[in-house]
């Protein structure tokens, strides 16, 4: 068995890697992570992970304004069209430009046209509705809303599957629960800092759901540490979290293993996951990822990690 042995992504049919690269830095969101991404650089990258072992790709409409599709679709246009085994999957948003908020369902279709435009793909093996905590539950599942439009399309044959992307644990099971949506990605809930998506995960193996867990590293955190990235989840870091961090990376070191390893590890060793995403802006980072993939951490490592957990107050929910 290799690292990047493919296993089923839920009920959808689809198989995929462990590993998923993701690309919202590739649309340079200087605002959320800190540094810009130029043009050469992306797609230089893109390349790489065209050409690279990770046949699953995540991107979505807003990421970049779109500039992350565009990067995308310049570099499929230079291969002539996805390469044979690889997932691309995207994600339904509004229209930021406008002052108000659209998430009807005419809008989850321009949505969709723009990404194909982008992209160059008419058919979409999977799209996920994205950051539904933008509205209400009660607006997402209305007639004429996001939710009815999805399954539309998917019915009109636009889309294969359906997934929902969010961060709120609660309102995703909600979503689950209607029983329209074969994968979800959860982000920044399920890493050694934070578990709280456990009854996410569970309530999606039941279901035969796929799970796709974004944000192993915290936003980075976990794999340079407090000093270089103080924050989690984009957002100022408690004490209690700083101090894990810290007696963590103590005792990956004893260990003599990174601390991102064991970090991207902790997602992908969990049976109710199919595959953890991992954000790629350099093409060295392809092998760098694999390493951290492959690392052999012993169980004792593992068990004194779960000691070292914080507390579930502290835990993004």
């Amino acid at each position: 068995m290799t690292v990047l042995e493919k296993r089923p992504l839920g009920r959808t049919g689809l198989t995929v890697p462990p590993l998923c690269v993701g690309t919202s830095a590739l649309g340079s969101l200087p605002r959320l992570y800190g540094y810009d991404v130029e043009t050469d650089q992306a797609l230089v990258t893109l390349r790489a992970v065209f050409d690279g072992p990770i046949p699953f790709v995540d991107t979505s409409n807003s990421y970049g304004n779109g500039e992350s599709e565009r990067r995308i679709g310049a570099v499929l246009r230079e291969l002539g069209g996805l390469p044979d085994d690889f997932l691309l999957s995207t994600k339904v948003d509004p229209d930021r430009s406008q002052p108000v908020l659209d998430f009807s369902g005419t809008r989850m279709r321009a949505s969709l046209d723009e990404s194909s435009e982008r992209l160059g793909i008419d058919y979409f093996p999977l799209v996920y509705l994205h950051d539904p905590e933008r509205i209400s539950f009660e607006e997402a599942t209305a007639e004429g809303g996001p939710v009815e439009a999805l399954v539309q399309l998917r019915d009109e044959g636009r889309i294969g599957h359906i997934g929902v992307a969010g961060g709120p644990v609660e309102l995703l099971q909600r979503f689950v629960g209607l029983g329209v949506f074969e994968a979800v990605i959860t982000h920044n809930r399920f890493t050694l800092l934070n578990r709280s998506a456990v009854p996410l995960l569970d309530q999606c193996a039941a279901a035969g759901v796929a799970v796709v867990n974004g944000a192993p590293f915290g936003g980075g955190i976990l794999a340079k540490g407090p000093e270089a990235a103080p924050r989690y989840a984009y957002r100022e870091l408690p004490d209690e979290l700083r101090d894990s961090v810290i007696a963590m990376s103590a005792a990956c070191d004893r260990a003599g293993v990174p601390l991102a390893a064991a970090a991207l590890q902790f997602s992908m060793r969990d049976p109710r996951i199919s595959a953890t995403i991992v954000g790629i802006t350099r093409p060295e980072r392809l092998d760098e990822t694999l390493r951290n993939a492959e690392a052999p951490i012993s169980n004792e490592l593992w068990d004194e990690l779960d000691t070292l957990c914080p507390p579930e107050e502290t835990w993004l929910r």
